[in-house]
């Protein structure tokens, strides 16, 4: 069984929380501090990622979907969750919501995608990594995630600070495996027998994952909800109280 880094907040109904790539566990810091107040929320590191344990060798997004599955079992005795996945912890979402429905009252997946059609740019993320470690990478990334007016704040500067610097931590190898991952997606016809009732959150100014991604998550997954946040890549940092009340409007309404 991989070790998974989790932190446990607050008393209620169980949220669990998954990250986006080479981000971690703190991604959520926000999102955590609202939903604490009247959940149990879990989070967790990815294996490879923040403090959880590095395993070296390929990697799939089922096996992430299965790590967490555990981490279910071993955190509430198999208690359903609420499922919340942004980016690659939305194409967790994806893999763990057919597979293992029994662990789950909902899924949220936000800024994400059920396929890439076009592999050119993890290869060339890849390709640079491997020459030049992830720092190489970084600046754009972190570009990505977060509209250029947030980063230009005092809050959004220091959380851009953060997410560098969580993502250069990451070991290259373990980087590209989740990378290989990651653009090896394809939940297309999976999504249609997603039967967990499912939020489909997109930014509307997000270019990891444009809105249309989600357009067609939605589409594909039966009865699932679409909403959007005025956002980039990472929603959940760049507008937490939004983000949170989106998920918690959703529960209520089940």
């Amino acid at each position: 069984m991989t070790h998974l880094n989790v932190l446990r907040e607050g008393n209620g109904p169980i949220v669990v929380l998954s990250h986006a790539l080479g981000c971690d566990l703190h991604m959520w810091d926000g999102v955590a501090e609202q939903l604490a107040r009247a959940h149990t929320v879990l989070r967790y590191d990815h294996r490879n990622h923040g403090k959880s344990e590095v395993v070296a060798g390929p990697l799939t997004m089922q096996t992430l979907a299965d790590d967490v599955a555990e981490l279910i079992v071993r955190e509430t005795g198999g208690e359903p969750v609420h499922f919340v996945g942004l980016s690659m912890g939305g194409m967790t979402a994806q893999a763990l919501a057919p597979k293992h429905p029994q662990l789950l009252r909902s899924v949220v997946i936000a800024n994400s995608s059920s396929h890439y059609p076009d592999q050119a740019p993890w290869r060339t993320r890849v390709e640079t990594v491997q020459a030049q470690g992830v720092a190489a990478i970084a600046p754009g990334a972190v570009g990505r995630w977060l509209t250029p007016e947030y980063a230009s704040t005092p809050e959004g500067a220091e959380a851009a600070r953060k997410l560098t610097e969580t993502l250069v931590a990451n070991d290259a190898a373990s980087y590209i495996a989740s990378c290989h991952a990651v653009a090896a997606i394809d939940f297309r016809e999976s999504n249609r027998s997603i039967a967990v009732p499912t939020l489909v959150i997109a930014g509307k100014r997000d270019e990891a994952t444009p809105p249309a991604m989600s357009e067609a998550m939605a589409a594909a997954i039966p009865g699932s909800r679409l909403a959007t946040i005025d956002a980039a890549h990472l929603t959940a940092v760049e507008r937490p109280v939004e983000f949170s009340q989106l998920l918690v409007d959703f529960w209520r309404s089940l």
